[in-house]
């Protein structure tokens, strides 16, 4: 079965940075439409960054300019670099894949994703 395993997360002042890291199993990285979300309490559930099998990106208007997502296809591991963390950062970020290209979905709804991580909560107090 697919297996997607985030990693990273912690507690950081704002200003800060961290990388995530989804570590894939089951699923070949890099050949179709991966994404990353996030879900603080009592909100919905976002889409931070998307990447499709070319390497094409989509951001979130609140992350531009300060989140990075990327594929590295030899270690079969999706990441998120987070730069100048602000408090409103503050969720629990998922991994999120499916076996569809990105251009053939809406890479911010979560529904459009089959496969999913666990989680991993990142805390960035001001």
């Amino acid at each position: 079965p697919v297996r997607l395993v985030e990693s990273g997360g912690r507690s950081m002042q704002a200003g800060g940075s961290l990388k995530l890291s989804c570590a894939a199993s089951g699923y070949k990285v890099g050949s179709y439409c991966m994404g990353w979300f996030r879900q603080a309490p009592g909100k919905e559930r976002e889409g931070v960054a998307a990447i499709d099998a070319g390497g094409v990106t989509n951001y979130a208007d609140s992350v531009k300019g300060r989140f990075t997502i990327s594929q590295d296809t030899a270690k079969n591991t999706l990441y998120l670099q987070m730069n100048d963390l602000k408090s409103e950062d503050t969720a629990m970020y998922y991994c999120a894949a499916d076996r569809i290209w990105c251009s053939l979905l809406q890479w911010d709804r979560s529904t459009d994703f089959g496969y999913w991580g666990q989680g991993t909560q990142v805390t960035v107090s001001s």
